[in-house]
């Protein structure tokens, strides 16, 4: 059933070789109990790992059941060792942080046996050895002779053709090794057992056969066999370790060094609790801006505004023009700003068709007509014109029966009626120098509230301000007294301070009024000489100049004679779902429009959240990049702690090896390790971030109140992150999984 036929084995030893065995040739057959006897170095053990597939001949060949080795595949070695093979070693080989049971199981595992019958099995081969009392306990707790039972069991549990013995009473006293040998030779009644030994009073008393080597060469053989080659071949299953098999190794190999796994684990999962807080601050500050969007800025007006605008359309409308594409060096490229803009142009049509929109989804629409009054203020009796842009005149962008929930008023009142205006401060009571000189103060003195609250502006009226003169209407600075006189009486009735400057749009300081007061003073207007002298004209009647359309619309719009078509609409809301059906009825309006004609709106609730959330957004990879490179360093530790691993499993991997694992099975097993790891380390992170947020926002709650709830796990975050963690653990311990793989099972099981 078995021949070498003049097998030969050297070994490299510095720049040379040493020859091992030389031109060895043996026949075997079943039913014998075969003793190689030699002293140390003869080549006894190189030929038993020749026999059983762990060590590879130089020349000649190794015969199985008629079936030449010579063209064998490491896997077909493999397959050969787990189904024909059983080995009993001198220091019993076994798996201490494996029980006895699954020490004998672990072959049959490998051949892949289904659970149920493997553990039949083995509970049928340790009793037969006599153990049937010690199945779950682990090796150590065995004495010499029962740990040989169990290295004679899992040899056995596969039901072999060969039986291989490396000095099996070695270890042992005499009385055990009696029982062992007894034991062995009762399994030589069906198998071919061959033993390697050197004392020769065993091998007589037990062994049917004795072969005597001498400097890697047969002296004596004393039952030599000459029968004829068995031509039966040989096939062997192909042998394979389960995952969950290799988990299993990894796990009861880690359990047994609690504290250094839990201490790595935790090593390896700061950069996980790193990324995890970033991530949930992330994420708390997404929902508080939702929050502010939809309860503190939903208030914020959809402005559509007529001429251009910086493009914040759909994709697809006004698209950004890349330029040409430069295929010399030298060529220069052309860049149209105009490509980055949309031009809005308000019809009437527009403005009907907003006021057919369902009225349940906004509170008011608010238009403006582009009307710039000539304000005029009375400073120590003198009468002076007043430059709106020096005062930042503007209409509140905010709904007036919301004033209170956007701007903290520091003294006096709200606008009550549209001729009671107020004046916004910077944080710090801070206003520009312009606006103080404008009004007529002295910016170098001292200036309190009680000098603001009361002081009067006036809006001159345009027949007082314009009189006509040779067909061309004249401002009246020489009679600014009496244009004064019978102006529309503005009152600064309090001094307001934003609540939060993310709503300080068109300015943070100056004169603010109420929207009604542009239409109080457009009524007042259109009927004026001025308006209908230029309704009924392109010669403008301030200059003479003949005006195109768009410049004459601009001068009704400017003298207030325009109440058609709004220079700008603000749509004003009361819920997110509420703004979100007023742009698809303005997107319904765009159907089938060319992209400039189409209208686009601007959403400011929506703006001020996607640019603070771009911010956040930024900040969190950043943070996260910063935090990730911890996880760099933890895959490092982790390659570090699996080649540590590798060293102290050395012999575990001779062991499986010698079952007939494969080296794609020992990768498996250190694989399995680093994703063990990787997930406790995963694991363990992300229960400690969503620990710590509970701090954190107790913290960030007494410091701030609006940031409440500021830290928040998102259990898809979570398991992302466990997943990353175990992910780059098992890249960590690749390598040393490797060389693992590639280690000689001849020299592994020499590792003490």
């Amino acid at each position: 059933m078995l021949e070498l036929k003049n097998i030969s084995k050297d070994y490299k030893v510095g720049n040379g070789t040493f020859r091992a065995l030389n031109d060895v040739s043996l026949k075997f057959r079943k039913g014998e109990f075969v003793a190689i006897l030699g002293h140390s170095g003869c080549g006894k053990t190189t030929t038993l790992n020749i026999i059983g597939g762990l060590d590879r001949y130089t020349e000649g060949d190794l015969i199985i059941n008629g079936t030449s080795t010579e063209s064998f595949t490491e896997r077909d070695w493999d397959a050969y060792r787990n189904n024909s093979v059983g080995f009993v070693f001198q220091s019993y080989n076994l798996i201490n942080h494996l029980t006895v049971l699954d020490n004998v199981e672990l072959g049959l595992t490998l051949s892949g046996v289904n659970k149920t019958e493997r553990r039949a099995r083995a509970i049928e081969v340790l009793t037969k050895v006599g153990l049937e009392g010690h199945l779950y306990k682990k090796p150590t707790l065995l004495s010499g002779g029962e740990m040989q039972r169990v290295a004679i069991a899992r040899a056995l549990v596969n039901n072999p053709d060969i039986m291989l013995a490396d000095e099996p009473t070695g270890a042992l006293d005499s009385k055990t090794a009696r029982e062992i040998l007894t034991l062995i030779k009762e399994i030589s009644k069906d198998k071919l057992v061959i033993m390697v030994t050197h004392e020769a009073k065993y091998a007589e008393e037990y062994a049917s056969r004795t072969i005597q080597l001498l400097d890697g060469e047969i002296i004596e053989d004393d039952d030599e066999y000459h029968g004829s080659e068995d031509e039966t071949g040989y096939v062997a299953n192909k042998t394979a370790m389960s995952f969950l098999m290799a988990l299993k190794l990894s796990f009861n190999n880690l359990r047994t060094k609690k504290f250094r796994t839990t201490i790595t684990a935790l090593a390896s999962s700061i950069g996980i609790i790193g990324v995890g807080l970033v991530l949930s601050i992330s994420n708390g500050f997404s929902g508080i801006l939702d929050d502010l969007e939809s309860d503190q800025l939903v208030g914020l007006p959809i402005m559509i505004t007529e001429g251009e605008a910086m493009f914040m359309g759909p994709p697809g409308l006004a698209e950004m023009n890349e330029g040409p594409t430069a295929n010399e060096e030298n060529e220069i490229v052309v860049n149209d700003p105009d490509d980055y803009t949309h031009v809005n142009i308000i019809t009437t049509d527009f403005v009907d068709y907003l006021d057919l929109m369902d009225s349940s989804f906004y509170t008011t629409i608010q238009y403006n007509y582009g009307y710039q009054p000539q304000l005029l203020i009375e400073v120590d009796g003198v009468s002076k014109t007043i430059n709106n842009r020096d005062i930042n005149f503007s209409s509140y962008i905010t709904p007036e029966d919301e004033l209170d929930e956007y701007y903290e008023l520091l003294i006096g009142d709200f606008p009550s009626n549209p001729y009671e205006v107020t004046l916004l401060v910077k944080d710090g009571n801070i206003v520009d120098i312009d606006v103080i000189e404008t009004l007529g103060f002295d910016p170098d003195s001292t200036i309190t509230y009680d000098d603001i609250i009361g002081l009067n502006l006036y809006v001159a009226r345009n027949n007082d301000y314009y009189l006509e003169s040779n067909d061309l209407f004249i401002p009246q600075f020489a009679h600014l007294d009496t244009v004064l006189a019978n102006g529309i009486e503005l009152t600064i009735t309090g001094i307001v301070q934003m609540i939060d400057e993310t709503i300080s749009i068109g300015g943070d300081n100056g004169i603010y009024y109420l929207y009604s007061l542009e239409e109080e003073l457009i009524k007042l207007n259109t009927a004026s000489d001025i308006c209908v002298a230029q309704s009924a004209t392109n010669i403008s009647v301030l200059n003479g100049e003949t005006l195109t359309d768009d410049q004459l619309f601009n001068t009704l719009s400017y003298l207030g004679c325009n109440d058609t078509i709004p220079r700008m609409i603000n749509i004003y809301s009361d819920s997110v779902d509420n703004k979100t059906e007023i742009k698809d009825y303005i997107a319904l309006y765009n159907t089938n429009l060319l992209d400039d004609d189409q209208i686009i709106e601007l959403d400011l609730a929506e703006t001020i959240g996607d640019t603070m959330g771009t911010i956040i957004s930024m900040i969190s990879i950043v943070l996260s990049a910063f935090a990730s490179i911890s996880l760099v360093v933890s895959s490092v530790m982790i390659g570090i702690i699996i080649y540590i691993s590798v060293l102290e499993r050395t012999k575990e991997i001779g062991i499986i090896r010698s079952l007939g694992g494969r080296k794609k099975d020992i990768s498996r097993v250190f694989n399995a390790e680093s994703i063990i790891i990787g997930a406790f380390a995963g694991v363990l992170g992300v229960t400690i971030t969503f620990l710590l947020t509970f701090p954190i926002n107790i913290l960030a709650a007494n410091y701030e109140e609006t940031l409440t709830g500021v830290a928040q796990v998102n259990v898809l975050h979570l398991l992302a992150l466990v997943v990353i963690s175990t992910v780059l653990t098992f890249i960590g311990g690749y390598i040393p999984s490797r060389m693992a793989a590639k280690k000689n099972p001849v020299e592994a099981l020499r590792v003490e």
